[in-house]
């Protein structure tokens, strides 16, 4: 087994069996003259204009059976700013992750030996992906790799075998479902929501599909065929039980329990009752209910502790980027039941979820273009309205957008899309735009008009998220240049924009702020910004501010570290609760009880002033909880507004074309049951900003913090 930990041995100019794909801004080249020892080492340094991340890669060839893994390596570095140069391991499918985000190197550094550890679990492992990795500006050079499990060479690791069930050696449609679908009149829709609706309760349930017997995707196509020329209610019945009867009979199950009678979700079995299907067929899947399957699972499993589900072994078919029609009508099948099953807050979506699968049937079957399935998929994951729900890995859709954007930072404000500010400071002149400029059209196309065509294709718990969303990506084009009409100051003018590549936009967006996130106000009042705060900064804090009169925490970003806990016991007096959480039970998919409420806990000293929160629509997941976490003090007030409706630990969903989505894996609730999905955090005092306060460069909603801190209220 040859890893290449060391880099000596070359292939083509590269280190063998390492992945490299340098990003646009930087190279990665093997280095003969700065080495910590042999004849090479792995330099990565940024020689851009806009900072994103770099990384080195190697998968290991095989699972390991062990406890722990460990990688170590020397780093070197040369002037590393605005990131920081580090290891990373992870270990999939979301077992354990890390990137030395919170211990980065930074600066000029000589060459010093770090190390990373993760929990193993050998058992749910598909692979163990690790390497180098440069965040930001400057150089780094790595070197002398090691991989240890359970403190030994991996060399004498015993590769973990896993016996591979039937399911994973169905290899019968690989190629495709060769399904032919008839007209769809309303009879044929009808019946295949039904075969949705029992093909996804007999994943979860029935013990033979729930063990890995069977590939339930190819099960599918197996009976489609025949199915779909069936034009009788009483026939497709009938073929129904005679496809269940195939798996077996349903042995007794002595450990099922009936739904608490304090859960908040219980299983929606009202379909079966109601559903228009003989009495034998109801039996039949009330039958399956009442001896479910118990135990580990081969479709589902959940996050220890934490306990967001995991949808195991589920193919992306990633090398069919446009899925024949059986394909396409399984993506719906898919996802229809994991929400069905598996997700906190379906009982919140706008639309009722049973009405879902029938609507979407035809316009999965009926997607004719590439681009048409993924426009269908992404209008599918909208339904569940969720912050968190958005698509990765699109292609087509990517295209549509253009892959040229306007170089300055818009946001709705007034109902007016309002230039705030631009990316890139060395490209203000070029714009010929200012701070508090109202676009109002865009290629000739109303600003108005343009949201009314993309608002059912932008995922969001809430209006505030979805305009967020839109303004990100609305000034979009496939050229490099762009019409705008504008009201500039209450002068209405036009002019072409030069616009610039969005994967330079993305680069500058995710650079790595690393500037101080602490600073003083007025000489009295404490300013903490969690975008770049670190836990190191937090005894400094209290040293800072403690004779301060009030502090604010400026929440309208994404917290660079998990601060809930370490910060928020400053601000409570006595153990405080926060938060609750729901949860799903795979032994009984469809039920989610309340755990018992998370509390704050009391510190040795307790910051006796004024504690004012900062959120808007940027606030969103671990920024949102981290707000009900400093809500809990003795004299918080929250100011802003409504923040992005999604909190909780998300849950990954792949569909067939090599699409990927998440949704949001928990449900997350104040102590008294208030909810926070959708609602967000609703502040105490209102406050939005103004196009007027836009154009005098003021942030009106720290106005009003500060306003707070310094009236006698």
């Amino acid at each position: 087994m040859n890893l290449n930990l060391s880099f000596e041995d070359v292939q083509n100019g590269k280190p063998a069996v390492w992945y490299i794909y340098p990003q646009k801004n930087y190279t990665v080249s093997l280095d003969s003259v700065i080495v910590k020892s042999g004849k090479y080492s792995i330099a990565i340094e940024y020689i851009g204009d806009s900072a994103y991340f770099q990384p080195v890669t190697l998968i290991l060839p095989d699972n390991y059976e062990g406890k722990s893994i460990t990688l170590s390596g020397y780093i070197k570095t040369e002037n590393v700013t605005e990131g920081y140069a580090g290891l990373w391991m992870r270990i999939d499918p979301q077992i354990a992750f890390d990137n030395m985000q919170q211990t980065g190197i930074t600066g000029t550094t000589n060459w010093k030996k770090y190390e990373i550890t993760l929990a193993m679990n050998p058992a749910k492992t598909q692979q163990i992906v690790f390497g180098g990795l440069l965040v930001g500006k400057g150089k780094m050079w790595l070197d002398d790799l090691q991989i240890t499990i359970d403190g030994k060479e991996i060399k004498y690791a015993k590769p973990y075998e896993k016996e591979r069930l039937p399911a994973e050696k169905d290899k019968e449609f690989d190629s495709g479902s060769n399904i032919v679908f008839p007209p769809l009149d309303n009879q044929k829709i009808n019946d295949l929501e039904l075969l949705g609706r029992i093909w996804g309760f007999l994943k979860y349930h029935h013990p033979a599909v729930a063990i890995g017997d069977y590939n339930w995707d190819y099960e599918l196509f197996r009976i489609l065929p025949e199915y779909l020329k069936i034009t009788d209610n009483t026939k497709r019945d009938e073929f129904i039980l005679r496809w269940i009867e195939k798996y077996g009979e349903i042995p007794e199950c002595k450990t099922c329990k009936e739904t608490p009678a304090g859960a908040l979700l219980k299983p929606d079995l009202s379909w079966i009752d109601n559903g228009n299907m003989s009495q034998k067929l109801k039996e039949k899947l009330k039958e399956i209910y009442k001896n479910r399957y118990q135990g580990t699972h081969f479709y589902i499993d959940a996050v220890q502790n934490v306990r967001n589900p995991v949808f195991t072994n589920e193919n992306p078919y990633p090398n069919m980027p446009y899925p024949d029609a059986g394909f396409r009508l399984l993506t719906l099948y898919r996802y229809w039941n994991m929400i069905q099953y598996f997700y906190p807050n379906k009982y919140l979506t706008d639309k009722n979820w049973n009405t879902i699968l029938k609507e979407y049937i035809p316009e999965f079957v009926l997607a004719g273009t590439q681009l048409d399935y993924e426009l269908t998929s992404l209008k599918l994951i909208g339904e569940v309205d969720d912050s968190h729900a958005f698509l990765l890995n699109e292609n087509k859709i990517h295209s549509l957008r253009g892959d040229w954007i306007a170089p300055i930072q818009v946001r709705f404000i007034e109902n007016k899309l309002v230039v705030t500010k631009c990316y890139n400071p060395d490209l203000r002149g070029t714009t010929g735009l200012k701070d508090g400029d109202i676009i109002t059209y865009f290629n000739g196309k109303t600003i108005e008009a343009i949201v009314d065509s993309l608002k059912e294709y932008y995922p969001a718990s809430n209006e505030a998220a979805k305009m967020r969303d839109i303004a990100n990506y609305i000034l979009c084009s496939d050229s490099e240049t762009a019409q705008i009409s504008y009201n500039s100051f209450n002068q209405l003018k036009q002019k072409e924009l030069t616009l610039i590549n969005r994967s330079d936009l993305i680069s500058y967006m995710n650079r790595k702020d690393t500037g101080l996130c602490y600073k003083l106000l007025n000489d009295d009042i404490g300013y903490i910004t969690l975008k770049t705060i670190k836990e190191k900064d937090i005894d400094n804090i209290k040293t800072n501010f403690k004779n301060t009169k009030g502090i604010i925490i400026d929440i309208r970003n994404y917290p660079s570290a998990f601060v809930p806990f370490s910060l928020g016991t400053y601000f409570v007096s006595k153990n405080t609760p926060f938060v609750k959480f729901t949860t799903g039970n795979p032994d009984n998919p469809g039920e989610f009880m309340f755990t018992s409420p998370l509390e704050i806990l009391k510190s040795e000293e307790t910051y006796p002033g004024k504690l004012v929160v900062l959120v808007n629509e940027e606030t969103q997941s671990q920024a949102e909880y981290t707000a009900m976490a400093f809500r809990a003090g003795d004299n918080t007030t929250i100011v802003g507004s409504q923040t992005a409706g999604a909190d909780g630990n998300v849950s990954e969903i792949v569909f067939p074309g090599g699409l990927k989505t998440v949704i949001s894996g928990i449900g997350v609730y104040y102590p008294d049951g208030r909810e926070t999905q959708r609602v967000g955090i609703i502040p105490d005092i209102a406050v939005k900003p103004t196009i007027k306060g836009i154009r005098e460069g003021r942030d009106e909603v720290l106005e009003k913090a500060i306003e707070i801190i310094n009236s006698n209220k």
